[in-house]
């Protein structure tokens, strides 16, 4: 099915998104006509918008994310289930770039449980001739060529997506979000120091099992090798959904106690 998408206003070739990257993009979560987490994704937006200094308008606030996804999505074309990648991009319009206006442009990925695991297993990679950085702007969801150059080497090698290293040579996430590894009862998850995503629907997860004791919740610099000592990876993509990694190179992967987190995790909804 072909994504639904919407505009604030007509789309200008000449913007500063389509010329330059300027923009961010944050995903809100529909399920059974309804949003959920949406002030973790409104409250990431507003964060994201403030660290590529764009003016905020007034006018938003979480109740009008609220009711546009609602006259937009839910009333008009009934969607129930699916993510919302919502992304604002700034105008050239002012004076100075900071007072410039902004427009946004969103699209729809219908799906039947944004919170399920895709049924496909994945197969990953390390790639090593690129890395990603560690700093204040590698945290948000921004244009990045990291991401579109892993995404062709991925292609071009029969895999699914491909684990980024930062500088240090420590994984920091994939091209589409953040990894978890599980090993026992511990769940290892690169810091965002080492460059791995603000997500909030992967923060809601850890956080949900945390609270709940059903596991050990590690933030870790992690080298490349220690992906292939861990029993289980998932992969929350906040774009995209979640996923099970099936294979790392001659390295296969359960997937069993995720999905039962996963699972428990549902049923807080």
């Amino acid at each position: 099915m072909e994504n639904q998408y919407f505009t604030s206003d007509e789309l200008n070739v000449k913007n500063r998104a389509f010329l330059l990257g300027d923009a961010v993009k944050v995903s809100f979560f529909l399920r059974d006509s309804k949003l959920i987490m949406d002030e973790e994704c409104y409250f990431f937006l507003m964060a994201s918008m403030r660290k590529m200094r764009m003016n905020i308008p007034l006018t938003y606030t979480l109740e009008f994310f609220q009711s546009l996804f609602q006259k937009d999505i839910i009333d008009e074309k009934g969607i129930k289930n699916g993510i919302i990648n919502f992304q604002v991009f700034r105008n050239s319009d002012g004076i100075t770039l900071s007072k410039s206006s902004i427009s946004y442009f969103y699209e729809v990925e219908e799906m039947n449980d944004v919170l399920s695991v895709h049924d496909r297993l994945l197969e990953l990679d390390v790639i090593k001739e690129i890395n990603v950085n560690n700093n204040l702007l590698s945290n948000i969801r921004v244009p990045s060529p990291e991401n579109i150059y892993g995404g062709i080497y991925a292609q071009e090698n029969d895999l699914d997506d491909v684990i980024l290293l930062n500088p240090n040579k420590r994984i920091a996430r994939a091209t589409t979000g953040n990894l978890l590894f599980l090993d026992g009862d511990v769940i290892k998850v690169p810091k965002q120091t080492e460059g791995a995503y603000i997500s909030p629907l992967m923060e809601n997860f850890v956080t949900f099992l945390h609270k709940n004791n059903l596991a050990d919740i590690q933030e870790h610099e992690i080298i490349a090798f220690e992906s292939q000592k861990a029993e289980e990876i998932l992969l929350i993509s906040d774009e995209k959904g979640i996923f099970s990694v099936g294979k790392i190179r001659n390295k296969t992967f359960g997937n069993t106690r995720f999905l039962e987190l996963v699972e428990s995790w549902k049923g807080s909804f």
